[in-house]
């Protein structure tokens, strides 16, 4: 069996990653076996592998992929802004875009798989820091009124994990993506001078 270097992947391997996650995100990764996904991508057993040791390491190392590709697309429209204002709509906006193409099945797998769930259940933590940081910039460079900063960022927070538990699809039946457009629009309108 192959070694895994974290961090080091090769063209082919980055390639199916990418191919990984287009399947999970469709069809969920629960119901899949490594036979399952060799026949799928028509490679073999030992380059998934190379990838992971397993197939629900394999499953993580896709999740992760998800995210290092969602965030880099987040700041990427964070960065094309110049108004504090719409920093913040952009971040929770591009984050809505990036759920987007996930499944319900994709989301459920997550939420079910404690390793996968860890992982979002981070970058959701790290999320929620990003955006506190935006209405904190966006109050010093008077673009919000004056808030607390920490209650704004806490009820961002809160509500950004009850989207990611899956809470918000249960009991208003919008979908994750869904979700972020309407607190993207929630915070932007409550945090606006008036």
């Amino acid at each position: 069996m192959t070694t895994v270097v974290p961090g080091r992947r090769t063209r082919r391997q980055s390639e199916l990653l990418d191919r990984l996650l287009i399947l999970f995100l469709e069809q969920g990764f629960s119901r899949f076996t490594l036979d399952d996904l060799a026949a799928e991508l028509r490679c073999s057993k030992t380059t998934l592998y190379a990838l992971a040791p397993s197939k629900e390491q394999l499953a993580v190392e896709v999740v992760k992929h998800y995210f290092k590709n969602a965030t880099a697309q987040v700041e990427s429209a964070v960065a094309r802004q110049t108004r504090h204002d719409r920093r913040i709509a952009a971040y929770l906006n591009a984050v809505a875009d990036a759920l987007r193409p996930a499944s319900r099945t994709f989301l459920d797998d997550v939420a079910t798989f404690a390793p996968a769930r860890s992982v979002y259940e981070r970058n959701t933590r790290i999320a929620a820091e990003r955006v506190r940081t935006l209405i904190e910039d966006g109050i010093n460079n008077k673009m919000f009124r004056q808030v607390d900063i920490a209650f704004a960022a806490e009820m961002i927070a809160h509500t950004m994990q009850a989207i990611q538990r899956g809470d918000i699809a249960r009991r208003t039946g919008l979908n994750d993506a869904e979700a972020y457009r309407e607190l993207a629009s929630f915070v932007l309108h409550s945090l606006r001078l008036d």
